[in-house]
């Protein structure tokens, strides 16, 4: 049985996240375009009108180049944002090329809370998710805060089709036997890596 506690989540997260911070500049750059090239195939990613994304940090895999990609299909692509009022979530704001944007709390780049560029969760149709880890039942391992959790808890309770799809990517060195898992936790319909594609355990929502 895995071990879930607190300790040994930690030691695993801090393990996974130097191995992506070790990567090469060279490395990494060659691991954006992999991972781009499969997410572009993907019906989920061709079908989508509205596209979650983010902006990489602390060794996380690129998405600029797909977010290029959407950008010339008339894509709309939207970053996560902290909440102002609501904590431990996430809103989600538009993002257009050239935009400027501000580092929130943890140093990360956002765009600045605007009321009109705003885009309820449940209104986009992809989001595709930063990993620390995942195993291939679809399990992600986030960076600790449980924002993503919290921001979608509602598909745990959808019946029938609910948005948005998840898609969680990584390189493909985040790749684990097995996660630990809490019952809050949100699984992803697919894992993308620069090298492969996972398919999970389909969500109750899908």
């Amino acid at each position: 049985m895995p071990d879930n506690s607190a300790s040994a989540k930690g030691s695993l997260r801090k393990s996974l996240r130097q191995q992506r911070r070790s990567l090469s500049r060279r490395q990494q750059q060659e691991a954006s375009r992999g991972l781009c090239k499969q997410l572009a195939r993907l019906p989920a990613f061709i079908n989508s009108r509205r596209v979650a994304a983010y902006i990489p940090n602390d060794g996380e895999i690129n998405l600029q180049p797909l977010l290029e990609l959407a950008w010339r299909m008339g894509k709309k692509i939207y970053l996560p944002v902290l909440h102002p009022f609501k904590t431990g979530h996430l809103l989600f704001m538009a993002h257009t090329p050239g935009q400027p944007l501000a580092k929130n709390r943890f140093g990360i780049p956002e765009p600045l809370c605007n009321q009109d560029s705003r885009c309820a969760v449940w209104t986009l149709d992809l989001v595709l998710t930063p990993l620390v880890g995942f195993d291939d039942q679809g399990k992600r391992m986030g960076m600790g805060g449980g924002f993503y959790d919290r921001t979608f808890a509602y598909l745990n309770q959808a019946t029938g089709h609910a948005k948005p799809y998840l898609i969680g990517v990584a390189h493909e060195c985040q790749r684990v036997k097995t996660l630990p898992s809490e019952s809050w936790d949100i699984a992803m319909n697919l894992v993308v890596t620069d090298q492969n594609t996972y398919v999970s355990q389909p969500p109750t929502h899908i």
